[in-house]
Order: structure tokens, then C-alpha cells, then sequence
């Protein structure tokens, strides 16, 4: 993968990060960018980490993507309440081999990319990292950083093998996925309960785990995602809630992305999370009260 050229659509903290990892391990990437182009243009771009700084002094950004042009690899960082703009986004960035690669939370961003741009390009992609944007060039790496990437169709392919080691060159922890679906799945044990809680109660995750009422909800939630998951065909061991509980006690005050949002008064990405998990539930069959309630309350704050 080194030397090809991955276009990256989002200059949110995810954008940024991964995105500066990659460069760091020769690829041409180019930043897609509009409110840090002029910063970014003066300063580049930095990630803060407790792993070691990263400054990309001169790193190639544009304004619109015909700037940028075709592309080995699309790399999607937006949030999916902003995937109206990828149709007119993406096509002056894809030639007849372009990959699009989605960072996007929750479920159903690959099935929109597939429909507009085809099932064969799309790859899926899960972040397991605390990141905050210190600005709109610099990054603060609070902790962790795994990335998972599997195709949305079929096993593992060349191309995605190669994307790993790429990430993995670059000092990301990058792992390869034969089901990308149950991956999300997995995700969505730790993101619906915490990611949901922390945004309705304005709290960080120690604010969940230290408070008897809510960490018991989020212990529901978590129950109610793996039934959701198994009827789906994606069977999660009870022990894997307990395992993302404990793994999420070093995050400490670590405010998860969606909170971030809702306090910033940006869209949240409420479908994806929690709507459609919600949708899927009720087609099954399977009673979700825990998981209605707080897709009420997050509504609510939209």
C-alpha cells in the first residue's frame, strides 16, 4: 500500500488520525478539508499521543475533491448524518479499482455506500480508539486505537490484507475481519449502552461505571444487543460484555464521541446506533425495552 494514493472524506478527530497514520507509513494521502484548511495550510496537521507525537508539516489537502481526483482508496471519516453529501462527494475521487473504505459508527453505511457506488468497492472498517479534536488540525489520542477492516462482501481480499498491514505500519493496532457484520455487532455491545448513556446523561464512561442505576442499564443494553445480534446469526459470548466493561475502565472521564456532538449542536448519529439496532429488534420479534427507551430519550435531544 505504500505509495498509493488514499483520499480521506472527513476532517473530524477519526479523519485525522488514521489519517495521519497512513501518511506516516508512505502513503500519499490527501485530506479532503474546509473549516482547518487555512490552519493546516500554515501549521499541518498534529496527533498528541501518549504513544508519541505525529506532525504531518505539509500535508497534502484540498478543498474539493476534483482537486484531488481519482484515487487507489476513499477513505470515509464523516458522520453518517452527513452521508447525503457522499454522491456528489466520492465520484470525482473513484476510478475503475477504487476501494472505499467506511469508518463510519453503527449500521447501514456500508449498504448506502454499495447502493450509490457498488457492493464490490466497499469495505467496512471499526474504530476502537478515545480521540478528541483539540482544534480542527490537532488531535488528542486519549487512548487505545484498534482498527478492524473486512470487506462488505465475501472474505478478505489482497487489497484489504494490504490496507491492514498499511494501518499496522503506521502504528495502528489492525486487525483483519472475516465477518464484517458480526464485528459491527460486536462494536455495538459497548457503543449503544455507553455511547447512549454518556450522551443522555452528559457524563463521562466513569460517570456510567460509578453509578449503580446507570451502569445497570448499560448491563441490560448490552444483553439486549447480543439477542439483537443473535438473531441475526451473530452469536456474542456473555463474558465479551464483561471483557468491553473492563476495558472501558482506564478510559476514566473519556466522553464518547456522541456526547461531544450533542454539546458541540451538531447532528447525531442516532439511526445508526440505535435506530436501526432498534428497527432490527422488533422485526425479530425480540423485546428491547432498555434499548427503546434510551432511542426515546436520545430523539428527544435531536
Amino acid at each position: 500500500m505504500k505509495g498509493k494514493k488514499i483520499a480521506i472524506v472527513g476532517s473530524g478527530a477519526i479523519g485525522l488520525f488514521y489519517g495521519a497514520r497512513l501518511a506516516s507509513a508512505g502513503c500519499r494521502v490527501h485530506f479532503l478539508m474546509r473549516s482547518g484548511f487555512e490552519a493546516a495550510t500554515r501549521g499541518g496537521i498534529r496527533i498528541h499521543s501518549g504513544e508519541g507525537p505525529l506532525h504531518l508539516e505539509n500535508p497534502a489537502i484540498a478543498k474539493s475533491p476534483a482537486e484531488i481526483g481519482a484515487c487507489d482508496g476513499v477513505i470515509v471519516a464523516v458522520k453518517s448524518p452527513s452521508n447525503d453529501v457522499l454522491p456528489v462527494l466520492l465520484p470525482p475521487l473513484l476510478g475503475d479499482q477504487t476501494w472505499i473504505l467506511t469508518l463510519q459508527n453503527g449500521l447501514g453505511n456500508e449498504e448506502f455506500l454499495a447502493a450509490h457506488f457498488g457492493a464490490d468497492r466497499i469495505l467496512g472498517g471499526l474504530c476502537f480508539v478515545c480521540l478528541t479534536r483539540r482544534n480542527p488540525v490537532e488531535v488528542d489520542h486519549v487512548g487505545h486505537g484498534t482498527l478492524s477492516i473486512g470487506e462488505f462482501q465475501g472474505p478478505p481480499r489482497d487489497r484489504t490484507r494490504q490496507l491492514v498491514q498499511a494501518f499496522q505500519d503506521g502504528g495502528v493496532e489492525t486487525h483483519l475481519v472475516e465477518s464484517l457484520a458480526g464485528e459491527r455487532w460486536r462494536k455495538l455491545v459497548w457503543n449503544i449502552p455507553f455511547n447512549g448513556l454518556c450522551t443522555v446523561h452528559r457524563v463521562g464512561v466513569d460517570g456510567v461505571l460509578g453509578d449503580p442505576d446507570l451502569f445497570r442499564r448499560c448491563e441490560s443494553l448490552m444483553e439486549e444487543t447480543r439477542a439483537i445480534a443473535a438473531a441475526e446469526g451473530h452469536e456474542i459470548p456473555h463474558h465479551y460484555a464483561a471483557y468491553q466493561v473492563e476495558r472501558t475502565r482506564p478510559m476514566g472521564a473519556y466522553r464518547p464521541s456522541t456526547l461531544g456532538d450533542a454539546e458541540a449542536g451538531n447532528p447525531l448519529e442516532i439511526d445508526p446506533i440505535w435506530g436501526e439496532p432498534l428497527r432490527r429488534a422488533r422485526r425479530a420479534g425480540i423485546e428491547t425495552p432498555h434499548l427503546a427507551a434510551l432511542c426515546q430519550q436520545l430523539n428527544a435531544l435531536a
